[in-house]
């Protein structure tokens, strides 16, 4: 009888955490998420045109990342991501050039995506991925010292429009508070101008493409 009973007290108990587990996501659901997001950068450019063998280079970034998903159901989201700006510096890579710092530039990465959570409201851990498209927006160009002492005067960045991707998954605290991680990948293309003496131009194509990587405390409203 004692085994019986234990055996009901743990089935009851089982049954009365069930909608506790099940109670992650729902239709109508806002997740808000912010932390630390680290856009890492693709390696180095092309060529600068005017300069064979010499290329561009950009270092990484972490800034506080802010996004908002709305759940349309339990397994389908609309999420906008949104950060503080990003600031790069830019410097020569390879060739007599290398090291150089050619300058500094400023970033927003808007992405807007959709994401399908695998699991929907079921379980603590909410795996899911997401596609979407992410518009970057290039600002406050400044020119470095080293070319700046070879007589350039302006640097400017074409803005780009192209395709994200991301994993990521998030770890229910309770019934409002989670944990997420993520990785994003973003296509930014970037055509980049160095003006100089003369009005003389250095042109070099650079796909950033970075990684894009965060780590959040999330709320579900």
């Amino acid at each position: 009888m004692k085994k019986v009973n234990a055996i009901a007290l743990a089935v009851s108990a089982a049954i009365l955490a069930l909608p506790m587990a099940a109670s992650a996501y729902e239709k109508g659901d806002i997740l808000l998420k912010f932390g630390a997001a680290t856009v890492v950068p693709d390696d180095k450019s092309d060529d600068i045109q005017e300069i064979a063998g010499e290329a561009v280079s950009a270092d990484n970034e972490t800034q506080l990342g802010l996004s908002g998903t709305y759940m349309l159901s339990e397994k389908l989201g609309i999420e906008v991501l949104a950060a503080t700006p990003f600031t790069h510096q830019i410097k020569a890579d390879g060739g007599t050039l290398d090291g150089a710092s050619i300058g500094e530039i400023k970033h927003l990465p808007p992405t807007i995506s959709a994401q399908y959570y695998f699991l929907g409201g079921k379980g603590k851990f909410q795996p899911y991925v997401g596609a979407g498209l992410n518009y970057t927006i290039f600002f406050h160009e400044k020119v470095g010292n080293d070319a700046a002492g070879l007589g350039y005067t302006k640097l400017k960045l074409d803005n780009s429009i192209g395709l994200a991707a991301q994993i990521g998954v998030d770890y229910q605290i309770n019934d409002k508070w989670f944990l997420n991680a993520s990785a994003m990948y973003a296509d930014i293309d970037t055509d980049a101008t160095l003006t100089g003496p003369g009005a003389t131009t250095l042109h070099v194509d650079y796909d950033l493409d970075p990684m894009v990587y965060r780590l959040n405390v999330g709320y579900k409203f």
